[in-house]
């Protein structure tokens, strides 16, 4: 097995025409780019790892030729500065910047952009009304709905879909086999059934499960954390019949001696949920649905998901 680097990075497409699974938005990102200079600002928007910002590196490259460096690209992760100082400052000097003669613009891709504060939103709107003669923005987002309207309507909007599961699990097998890797297929099906279509996620997993000796089943499940997944239907069922304390210490041992993540540990309780076929599967759901929400604004994990099994507890009563 090769082990030069991730295999996320090393497979990364690097024309349009590699892109897996979205036909149309490349179809129509090819037209755009044969005349570039009516190119207008995009917005990609869709879950994560479906080739979003693989998608604005490919045409990027392609609009840009051999000029393709960091004086005619500038690409940031909006979630990691997502101040309008990093509007004022990053964005609105490089738009600034004259640049190629032999270019038809400069281009700026702003990743996570729904992370971006409503104040900077609202002086990156400006900016791209300024810019537009000598700059093309390429925003990406998972949400769409948290990029503000007056920028939605200044960009070309191309919504990405969930790779399906045919051409993740054929984007494997032709990464393993130049990596002369073992695999079978219920490995694969197990790598696509539990990334769902986030293809950066699939290679990833296929990877960690490669260094255990091949693409097993057994193997994807260990990698993943999933060996210990019926374990979630047991925590549902003790937290349902009134032992909090107990359920609790099940829970902690999933997440801190198994490895599960807290994500994951709610993704299985709501599957287990619904194979529990319970009474009060709407009331389930929406607890689960409710501190799910609170830890992703960022409150504390552990003590979110006691408070929920407590909430469950008292369902029965």
């Amino acid at each position: 097995m090769s082990v030069t680097g991730m295999w996320v990075e090393k497979y990364r497409p690097t024309q349009l025409s590699e892109i897996v699974n979205q036909a149309e938005i490349i179809g129509s990102l090819k037209a755009l780019i044969k005349d570039p200079t009516d190119m207008p600002h995009l917005l990609f928007s869709g879950s994560a790892g479906v080739g979003k910002t693989t998608t604005a590196l490919c045409l990027s490259r392609q609009i840009l030729g051999s000029n393709y460096n960091l004086n005619s690209i500038l690409e940031l992760n909006a979630s990691d500065e997502r101040g309008i100082g990093m509007v004022r400052e990053k964005v609105k000097k490089f738009s600034k910047w004259s640049g190629f003669a032999d270019i038809p613009f400069k281009i700026i891709i702003l990743d996570e952009a729904d992370e971006m504060t409503s104040d900077a939103q609202t002086a990156l709107r400006r900016i791209i009304e300024d810019a537009s003669k000598i700059c093309r923005f390429i925003l990406i987002a998972n949400n769409v709905s948290k990029i503000i309207q007056p920028i939605q309507s200044r960009c070309a909007a191309f919504k990405f879909t969930s790779v399906s599961e045919e051409d993740v699990i054929s984007r494997l097998e032709e990464i393993a086999k130049k990596e002369k890797v073992k695999v079978d297929k219920k490995g694969l099906e197990a790598i696509y059934e539990y990334t769902e279509g986030d293809l950066r996620h699939a290679i990833n997993l296929m990877q960690a499960a490669a260094s255990l000796g091949g693409i097993t089943e057994e193997n994807v499940k260990t990698s993943a954390g999933l060996t210990k997944t019926s374990d979630v239907d047991e925590v549902l069922k003790i937290a349902l019949s009134g032992k909090v304390t107990k359920a609790r210490e099940k829970m902690i041992e999933l997440i801190k001696v198994y490895g599960m993540s807290e994500s994951d540990f709610l993704k299985y309780l709501n599957s287990a949920v619904f194979k529990s076929k319970h009474d009060k599967l709407s009331d389930i759901l929406q607890i689960i649905a409710k501190y799910d929400y609170r830890i992703l604004v960022g409150a504390n994990s552990e003590i979110q998901l006691s408070a929920m099994l407590a909430e469950l507890a008292k369902l029965e009563n």
